[in-house]
């Protein structure tokens, strides 16, 4: 691993913007200093671990116990999770939200536009996803670090039958105060209620979290809004041909079964998740792309 990082940033480094540089773990990742932003990627999952707009704070949450090792998914940042989200339906000894945030990516491109930096990884079927899962697939995750963070994934079906999948740009976002963190965008909106067995449920209002929470919002195309009034910003997440948006927060409990979360980290984060999951995984015909994509705007007040 350590031989292929000097390799990678001759091969990549735009000098003084975007580095290939060890991370932690001995892991690979790029480290990007532009006008509009500072952020970190791993080639470990293609996960985004770091994202700071110019004049702003660090707005992804990163667990202080994250395992930074071969086999362990990164907690925090935004994870991918492809081809299914949760626990394969038909295999409850696969990993939990497919196996790509574990796999070591490859490095596309590094490209500066304007004042931001557009890195981009990819990651194919071979005999190690085939052992879980059939299909032949490339998977891109395009991340672009500017004044606004965003996030692309690009399926293609490069074989000769159909395929269905899930997939999820699982984002943590960073807060002062959980129990005083409003998320709005979801009035009305029907979803599944994972920690009241599946139970479908109709949001009234804003989100307040007061518990462990963790939901699959159903057929959401608008956009949804962080006010954090600790650390006075708001967060805006917009997308495009995602169909479900996912929020989760562990709560005390469960963050305490976590291995790979500080006991109070919980009070710190919440998850808004781009997603197409459960009835809305997507079909795709032999030679199709698919392409989902997140964007992430933030204003101080």
């Amino acid at each position: 691993m350590e031989g292929a990082i000097p390799e990678l940033d001759h091969r990549f480094e735009l000098p003084g913007t975007a580095q290939v540089v060890e991370g932690n773990g001995g892991l690979s990742k790029v480290r990007i200093t532009c006008p509009e932003a500072v952020g970190e990627m791993y080639l470990h999952g293609a996960h985004v671990t770091s994202w700071k707009p110019v004049g702003g704070e660090e707005v992804l949450f990163l667990s202080s116990q994250s395992r930074w090792a071969q086999g362990h998914a990164i907690r925090g940042g935004v994870p991918v999770c492809f081809p299914w989200f949760g626990g394969k339906a038909d295999d409850p000894t696969a990993p939990a939200h497919g196996f790509v945030r574990t796999r070591a990516w490859q490095l596309e491109s590094i490209a500066q536009v304007g004042g931001a930096v557009t890195v981009s990884m990819f990651t194919e079927s071979d005999e190690g996803t085939k052992r879980w899962w059939p299909a032949e697939f490339r998977l891109v995750h395009r991340a672009t670090f500017g004044s606004e963070l965003s996030l692309e994934l690009v399926v293609t079906n490069t074989g000769g039958t159909s395929l269905r999948f899930e997939e999820a740009l699982h984002a943590y976002h960073r807060v002062g105060n959980i129990e005083k963190t409003r998320v709005r965008g979801l009035d009305t909106v029907h979803y599944f209620d994972k920690t009241d067995s599946n139970r479908k449920k109709m949001q009234h209002g804003e989100i307040v979290i007061v518990s462990e929470t963790d939901r699959v919002y159903l057929d959401t195309r608008d956009a949804i809004e962080l006010e954090d009034p600790v650390l006075r910003r708001r967060t805006r997440v917009t997308k495009e041909d995602s169909r479900t948006t996912v929020v989760w927060n562990p709560w005390v409990q469960k963050a305490h079964s976590l291995s790979d979360f500080a006991d109070d980290e919980w009070m710190q984060m919440i998850c808004i998740e781009s997603s197409n999951v459960s009835d809305f995984a997507v079909d795709l015909a032999p030679g199709q792309q698919y392409k989902m994509k997140a964007l992430v705007r933030v204003a101080n007040f």
